[in-house]
C-alpha cells in the first residue's frame, strides 16, 4: 500500500512538471525590436496580444514610410512557448535579408516553428505606404489657410474704412457750408446790416 502511495506522488509530481513546462515564457509583449533592410530601410517591429498575436512593422525610405501587421498563433509551436524572445529575433532577421520589409511577406516562416501546425504562421492582412511628412505637411497648410484668411480680414477693414469715414465727414461739411451760406443770403435779404450775424444764425437754426 506504501509503494503504491509513493508512485502515485511521483506520478503526480510528474504531470505538474509537464504542465510547467508547456506554459509559455514571457511572451515579449509591447517589446520593440530595431532593425535595417538589405536597402537600409529603417524598421522597428512590435509584438502585441496573448494567445493570438499581432506583430507590426514599420519602416522609413527616402522620404517615405511604410507599414504592414501580421497576426498568428504561435504559442502553438512549443519553441515559441519556450523562448519567445528568440522567435521574433529570428523573424527579425529573415526580414533584414529583403530589400522591403512588407512586399513579399505574406507570410512569416523560420525554422523554428516550421513543423508547427499553420496557425502558428504570421499571416500579413494589412499594409500601406505614406509620406513621412503627410501630418506635418497638412498641418502647416492649415496654418497657412488660418492665417491668409485673417490677414484678408484685416486688409478689407483697412482698405473699407478709411474711405467711408471721411466721405461722410466731407458730405456733413459740404451740407453745413450750404446751409451758412443760405442763411447769410436770407439775412441779408431780410435784416439789417449790423444784424446779419444774428439772423443768419437764427435762420441757420431753423433751416437746419
Amino acid at each position: 500500500m506504501k509503494s503504491f502511495a509513493v508512485l502515485f506522488l511521483v506520478v503526480i509530481c510528474g504531470m505538474g512538471g509537464l504542465g510547467q513546462n508547456l506554459k509559455p515564457k514571457k511572451r515579449s509583449n509591447g517589446e520593440v525590436i530595431n532593425f535595417r533592410t538589405k536597402t537600409k530601410d529603417a524598421c522597428t517591429m512590435s509584438m502585441s496580444g496573448d494567445e493570438e498575436m499581432k506583430l507590426r512593422i514599420e519602416c522609413k525610405s527616402q522620404g517615405m514610410t511604410y507599414w504592414c501587421e501580421f497576426t498568428g498563433k504561435p504559442s502553438v509551436c512549443r519553441a515559441f512557448r519556450n523562448n519567445p524572445k528568440i522567435y521574433w529575433n529570428q523573424i527579425a532577421v529573415e526580414l533584414r535579408k529583403l530589400p522591403h520589409a512588407c512586399e513579399s511577406t505574406q507570410v512569416l516562416k523560420i525554422t523554428m516553428c516550421q513543423k508547427a501546425p499553420s496557425a502558428a504562421l504570421m499571416k500579413q492582412i494589412a499594409a500601406g505606404m505614406e509620406p513621412e511628412d503627410a501630418a506635418d505637411q497638412v498641418k502647416s497648410a492649415q496654418k497657412t489657410s488660418t492665417s491668409g484668411r485673417g490677414a484678408g480680414k484685416s486688409s478689407i477693414k483697412k482698405i473699407l474704412k478709411p474711405p467711408i469715414l471721411p466721405l461722410i465727414k466731407t458730405t456733413q461739411r459740404s451740407q453745413g457750408s450750404e446751409n451758412e451760406t443760405e442763411a447769410m443770403k436770407l439775412a441779408r435779404e431780410h435784416c439789417w446790416e449790423s444784424l446779419h450775424g444774428f439772423c443768419s444764425y437764427i435762420i441757420g437754426i431753423f433751416r437746419g
